[in-house]
């Protein structure tokens, strides 16, 4: 196996598991009610240790079920907000079959996604103190921009080397490219 099918393998890899993991937080978005009645009814469950030793969470957790049971009850159409963040998610999601086909000429939508990842940590600090969102879950947050940027970071890295690649000349069976070579192709060189 080349080097260069070497690095496509690694950046597909580092992809599939990024967009495996976009797609399971978006689609969490969706059944939010559900979900923190029945992480609730966990986390004060006769096995679970949170109440004893994370009170604080516990009544956090509380907390945000009351509020999405109120807001489900009475404002429905407010959560109507996030199936469209679970929405956004997924189309993000589908944004990066691209640099899955095309690494290098679609290295772009990698970049962006670090971007992305970098602005969770503004938009926790600020608008977490703002919607009186507890400083530790605004850490929780700002976790998934610093685990996000992890494999975007290794996908980066390996299509610059596999830019470099295309540049020396290298095609797929590990030989150089007529224009490596010194030859030119096209109508110029005719």
């Amino acid at each position: 196996m080349s080097e260069r099918q070497v690095l496509l393998r690694g950046i597909r890899v580092w992809l599939v598991l990024f967009v495996v993991c976009l797609v399971l937080s978006g689609a969490t978005a969706f059944p939010l009610v559900t979900e923190l009645r029945w992480l609730e009814g966990l986390l004060n469950s006769d096995a679970s240790p949170v109440p004893e030793h994370l009170p604080g969470l516990a009544e956090w957790i509380g907390r945000v079920r009351e509020g999405l049971d109120a807001t489900e009850e009475a404002y429905p159409f407010v959560l109507y907000g996030t199936d469209w963040l679970a929405f956004a998610h997924l189309v993000i999601a589908v944004a990066f079959y691209g640099p899955y086909r095309d690494p290098v000429r679609n290295i772009w939508v990698v970049e962006f996604g670090m971007i992305a990842c970098a602005g969770i940590i503004p938009l926790a600090l600020i608008c977490g103190p703002v919607r009186g969102i507890p400083f530790w879950w605004s850490v929780i947050d700002m976790s998934f921009g610093v685990f996000g940027v992890i494999p975007l970071y290794a996908v980066r890295r390996r299509i610059k080397r596999l830019e470099a690649l295309v540049a020396a000349g290298e095609r797929p069976g590990g030989e150089p490219s007529p224009e490596a070579a010194g030859h030119r192709t096209g109508p110029a060189g005719a």
